[in-house]
């Protein structure tokens, strides 16, 4: 499958959809309308994060790795539990929604890291560009691109926190039975 990059334009409505989605959502209502003649991307299976910030700091962060939905369906349902299923978080209240800005974040599918030795993960990692997910037996974490650059890890620490984010060991990626897999995201902001 080829992945066709969004234009700024199909991003900002992305970004929009999102903020509509939350907001009736948290109104009570059941269904929202989405514009006519949504771009064709939109009905593309992808994956994609809807992060939520207030003040800066992380309010809600949801999102579906794998291209297993349409990229529409995908974002609604990924704003919506952002604001409301996060369970690092009290949902999100209709009286926030003023301060919460919104990021839409579209991956690309994930494919494995190749790597002769595990010892090579770091080198071939690329801070600012990847995003992570380690994977061994039923534990996972995942971390999106931007996060080593907000945090300013090296590729090293990037690896380690995706480790722990999965609830392992922070060096569990030296371990042969664990799988590391890239991705890279194309990220919209309200503000953008």
């Amino acid at each position: 499958m080829k992945y066709t990059p969004l234009s700024r334009d199909e991003g900002r409505l992305l970004v929009k959809i999102a903020r509509m989605a939350i907001e009736e959502h948290l109104r009570g209502s059941e269904t929202l309308r989405l514009p006519d003649n949504l771009p064709e991307v939109f009905r593309k299976k992808r994956g994609i994060f809807v992060t939520l910030e207030k003040n800066g700091n992380l309010r809600g962060c949801i999102g579906y790795p794998e291209p297993t939905k349409p990229l529409i369906d995908a974002l609604v349902e990924a704003a919506i539990s952002a604001a409301t299923c996060d369970p690092r978080f009290p949902p999100v209240k209709p009286e926030e929604l003023d301060d919460i800005e919104i990021e839409v974040s579209v991956l690309t599918p994930p494919e494995p890291i190749e790597v002769e030795s595990p010892a090579e993960y770091p080198k071939v990692i690329r801070v600012g560009v990847d995003g992570l997910i380690v994977e061994r037996g039923w534990a996972r974490g995942l971390l999106l691109p931007q996060v080593a650059t907000e945090w300013g890890w090296d590729a090293e620490e990037f690896l380690c926190n995706t480790c722990m984010k999965a609830g392992l060991p922070p060096d569990c990626f030296y371990d042969p039975e664990t799988r590391v897999y890239r991705f890279q995201a194309q990220i919209f902001h309200e503000d953008d």
